[in-house]
């Protein structure tokens, strides 16, 4: 994927609206990857403005996929401040909230981000739980291997083959 990012880099190299960039997460860019919740790697994530916490992005990753994500989906967004850039169906389902108070607007977008928080959170540790399970269910099992191996052996020894003249049981 590295090449066709650094291609798609070269493309809008001269852009006055998109920026192509990338972040390694595991030196001198961990911080910022931590803020925007990169966990995985690679992880491709787009900003709109005025989108401040950015989205991740679900597409294709082969140049052609991403050319085509790059030229219809980035660029400044569809905002009260930039109406020009929005479509008729953006500016009616704006209009709902640019007509809202702006402290019941502010109060609805803290209690959606409080929902998602508090959803990622369970989230997490529903996965350290799962985490904790399967690393004692795979110990138990590593220890019922090592303690009933040398009786499994014997009984398997202790078993006589079947001789090759006797007759077979067939229906």
């Amino acid at each position: 994927m590295k090449p066709d990012w650094d291609a798609l880099g070269d493309i809008y190299e001269d852009s006055k609206t998109v920026v192509i960039g990338d972040v390694d997460c595991t030196a001198d860019g961990k911080p910022l990857c931590e803020r925007f919740g990169v966990r995985g790697y690679p992880t491709i994530k787009f900003f709109n403005p005025p989108d401040e916490e950015g989205e991740d992005y679900k597409g294709g990753r082969s140049l052609e996929e991403l050319k085509k994500f790059a030229a219809t989906e980035l660029g400044p967004g569809c905002a009260v401040d930039t109406i020009e850039n929005c479509s008729e169906e953006q500016k009616k389902e704006l209009e709902t909230y640019i007509a809202m108070p702006a402290g019941e607007r502010q109060a609805m977008l803290e209690s959606l981000k409080k929902e998602l928080s508090e959803a990622e959170a369970a989230h997490e540790a529903l996965l350290k739980e799962l985490q904790a399970s399967y690393k004692k269910s795979t110990e138990e099992v590593e220890q019922l291997k090592d303690a009933s191996s040398s009786t499994i052996k014997l009984l398997k020894a202790a078993t006589p083959s079947p001789k090759a003249d006797a007759p077979k049981d067939e229906v």
